[in-house]
């Protein structure tokens, strides 16, 4: 069965903190983004199958992420990631 959960990244002082909001305690960390989504996607896997496996019901993240920018003459916009 395929499992699709959001996996949010943010910047954590040297590295990135990634988690999967759908999974509460289902963090994980990585020194690049790309380092941090591939240890995220295990993190996830396991979690899963520790689900599976302990008989519980797997949460579906039905979720949905949506991001709006705007520019506000007042405020010099600041990019999130550099």
């Amino acid at each position: 069965m395929t499992h699709t959960y959001r996996v949010i990244i943010e910047p954590d002082e040297d590295a990135y903190h990634a988690y999967a909001p759908v999974l509460p305690g289902c963090h994980t960390w990585g020194a690049t983004v790309d380092e941090a989504r591939a240890m995220a996607r295990d993190a996830i896997d396991v979690y899963v199958r520790s689900l599976i496996a302990d008989g519980q019901e797997v949460p579906k993240d039905i979720g949905l992420e949506v991001l709006e920018s705007f520019e506000s003459p007042d405020t010099p916009v600041i990019p999130a990631y550099a």
